[in-house]
């Protein structure tokens, strides 16, 4: 009896083993395969790296802390070729033309404070002028200067422009005065050549 039960389980185990092999179609035993391993394709896009600003200044400050650059010697000539090219005007009783900037005197620079460019500029400015006027049926040329106190960037629409006679001794204080009042026309223009210089500063 011993013997029968023994025999029966040893069936059985093999019986099992048969059947996590898996039976062949030919009666063998095959092993089951795993898959092939696969890549697996990353969804995430791949970011740019994002290109870094080239720094302002020289080559010794890459890292754009500080810098001062002075452009004096081109602003000088700029200012003096830009109203050294007013129009003349036509005025209430003659007309007038700048031919002269006799005075060019200031400062003009250019700043790098942590990579950004900050520019400036302080001036006073001498401009001679010669026109001729119609006073009392008689054309009287007379010759003087626009004198322009000290300004700075961003004070353009405050601008002042006095006017000095140096050749007008047989003239009345009224012509003096109406001569005077006719050379401030010029201060429009002159604003205009000075913002187009605040621009081309701004620009360097």
């Amino acid at each position: 009896m011993e013997e029968a039960a023994s025999a029966t389980a040893v069936a059985a185990e093999k019986t099992t083993s048969s059947e996590s092999l898996g039976a062949g179609g030919d009666g063998g035993t095959r092993r089951r395969r795993c898959p092939a391993p696969r890549k697996l394709a990353s969804d995430a896009p791949t970011l740019a790296a994002s290109p870094t600003p080239a720094a302002l200044g020289s080559v010794w400050n890459q890292a754009g802390t500080w810098e001062e650059k002075n452009l004096n010697s081109w602003a000088n000539s700029r200012i003096k070729d830009l109203l050294g090219s007013l129009d003349p005007l036509e005025l209430s009783t003659g007309k007038a033309s700048v031919y002269e900037v006799s005075r060019c005197s200031g400062d003009a620079f250019l700043v790098i404070v942590r990579n950004k460019k900050r520019v400036g500029y302080t001036y006073e400015l001498s401009l001679k002028f010669k026109g001729e006027w119609s006073i009392k049926e008689e054309n009287k040329k007379v010759k003087g200067h626009l004198e322009i106190p000290e300004f700075s960037f961003g004070e353009l629409e405050d601008l002042e422009v006095n006017v000095t006679l140096s050749d007008a001794k047989d003239l009345s204080s009224d012509d003096k005065a109406q001569i005077c009042k006719d050379m401030k026309s010029f201060l429009s223009p002159i604003q205009e050549k000075l913002r187009e210089f605040e621009k081309e500063l701004k620009d360097r």
